[in-house]
């Protein structure tokens, strides 16, 4: 394993154990159950949007990939506006649909600790573990936009 692979493992599992925006919102304006049949992980992503800036809190279990990219999300997103957020979305999906190519620096820049994701997308069978926090924010958020 070389240094920057092993510096991101480091991330994945430092991220997994400190499980950022862990918890619950008193009243939540969108809510989301994702579960990933594979391997079963489970997330409950809850939302608001106060002024424009998204409010995240959520619960799930499941292996140290899918906790720690919902733990780095959650880090990454709060406080964000929804457009900045669709901006993350995308910039990790294509990410996660690169296979494990190279992203580009400002890809890089704008994901900031998420980037250490990019040799995860290698492996088609752990691509839903961390994909499964970002769809359930995802969806919703579009429920707390309906």
């Amino acid at each position: 394993m070389n240094e920057l692979e092993q510096m991101y493992q480091e991330i994945i599992l430092d991220a997994a154990c400190e499980r950022h925006g862990a918890g619950v919102l008193d009243e939540p304006a969108g809510e989301s159950f994702q579960v990933n049949p594979t391997c079963g992980d489970q997330v409950t992503m809850q939302v608001s949007i106060d002024d424009g800036k998204i409010a995240l809190a959520w619960d799930g279990h499941g292996c140290s990939i899918s906790q720690a990219s919902i733990s780095i999300m959650s880090e990454l997103v709060e406080g964000k506006t929804v457009e900045e957020f669709d901006q993350l979305y995308r910039t990790f999906r294509h990410m996660m649909d690169g296979q494990g190519a190279a992203i580009s620096d400002e890809d890089a820049d704008l994901l900031e600790d998420a980037s250490a994701f990019q040799g995860v997308s290698k492996f088609p069978m752990r691509i839903k573990c961390a994909l499964l926090g970002w769809m359930a924010l995802r969806d919703a958020t579009d429920q707390a936009l309906e």
